[in-house]
């Protein structure tokens, strides 16, 4: 009995940890994309994946066609890492503003332990682009974003690093952007095309 409790303690303190830490501070960022306080970082994680597009119709485009993001796939490690947190886009299952449609699809980040889930929604103006924000945002990247919490959920077993989540920020962008060409006909629609980038996202929670 004695060796089993050592053993299941060893195993407690190897297990990979989130990044959390209560000294986190926020990234400099542009005014419309910062979150102000009593908001406070909780955890940022390092993503590497793609941003998906898929060719359709368009009413804005010259062409009259134009690639559409479908869902972003990347995967989140920590400082040390190891993977944290999953992204990609799914239905809200699980709406936190009366206003929000059960089933919305929303962007989705997963935890990779517990399995909780915070889904986000970009707030009014929340988006800095290299053509508004230069100095931040670098050439040929996907914009950086402030996304507020429109629904979150614990894991199956209770776990919630997650579930408290306020507002997602995606900065420090590195490509990711659709591509400018292969999308100007009939012929295109339903291409897709797999753009890599990586980004950090950071998590905020009310004090």
């Amino acid at each position: 009995m004695v060796l089993a409790g050592a053993a299941a303690v060893a195993f407690t303190v190897s297990a990979p940890q989130p990044a959390y830490a209560a000294d986190l501070t926020p990234p400099p960022v542009p005014d419309n994309i910062r979150v102000d306080p009593p908001n406070e970082v909780f955890l940022i994680g390092h993503a590497v994946g793609t941003q998906n597009y898929i060719c359709l119709p368009s009413s804005t485009s010259p062409s009259g066609f134009a690639f559409s993001l479908f869902t972003p796939q990347a995967t989140l490690f920590s400082d040390n890492e190891k993977q944290v947190i999953t992204h990609f886009f799914s239905p809200n299952l699980n709406p936190s503003d009366p206003s929000e449609v059960l089933g919305t699809i929303r962007a989705t980040w997963q935890d990779s332990q517990d399995t909780s889930v915070v889904w986000a929604a970009m707030v009014p103006g929340g988006s800095a682009t290299h053509d508004t924000d230069p100095a931040f945002v670098e050439e040929g990247a996907v914009a950086w974003l402030k996304l507020g919490a429109v629904g979150t959920r614990d894991g199956p077993k209770g776990g919630d690093t997650l579930a408290d989540t306020t507002f997602v920020q995606r900065v420090n962008t590195s490509g990711g952007l659709a591509p400018s060409t292969g999308c100007a006909s009939s012929t295109n629609v339903g291409t897709r095309a797999f753009v890599p980038y990586t980004a950090d996202y950071v998590f905020y929670t009310e004090k």
